[in-house]
């Protein structure tokens, strides 16, 4: 069981910082960073096969690849923005942490359009003239 491994890690370090956080903080936050970071480079292993099992589906369903590498580059923008949003309020930088989801919306609104615009054409087409 991954998650009990992730959840201990994470509850361990949790505690630490707390402790440390009383006369160190800044070693604190790097810690909690770290730990961060370490559970994220443990997961690479599991994203990489749901990826790989999202194109292999793709590819059975003649869907074409251009519009799931998209989504799961839309996909990964989210994860990526609140990972990066969630550390800046950690350090308690709530304002950066603001513009940090507002970039991440920009971007996935951005990279979404070339989608939107063929669901909207095609709809066109389906309606009778």
């Amino acid at each position: 069981m991954e998650i009990i491994k992730i959840v201990g890690v994470a509850l361990v370090a949790t505690f630490l910082a707390l402790i440390i956080k009383e006369q160190k903080p800044n070693f604190a936050f790097l810690l909690i960073v770290f730990v961060g970071c370490s559970i994220f480079l443990f997961l690479v292993d599991k994203i990489y096969e749901i990826i790989h099992m999202l194109e292999k589906l793709a590819v059975n369903a003649n869907v074409n690849l251009i519009y799931v590498e998209t989504i799961l580059k839309i996909i990964g923008i989210a994860y990526i923005a609140e990972f990066a949003s969630q550390i800046t309020k950690d350090a308690g930088q709530g304002a950066v942490a603001s513009k940090i989801e507002l970039a991440g919306k920009v971007l996935i609104l951005a990279m979404a359009i070339p989608i939107l615009t063929v669901m909207i054409e095609t709809i066109i087409k389906l309606i009778p003239s």
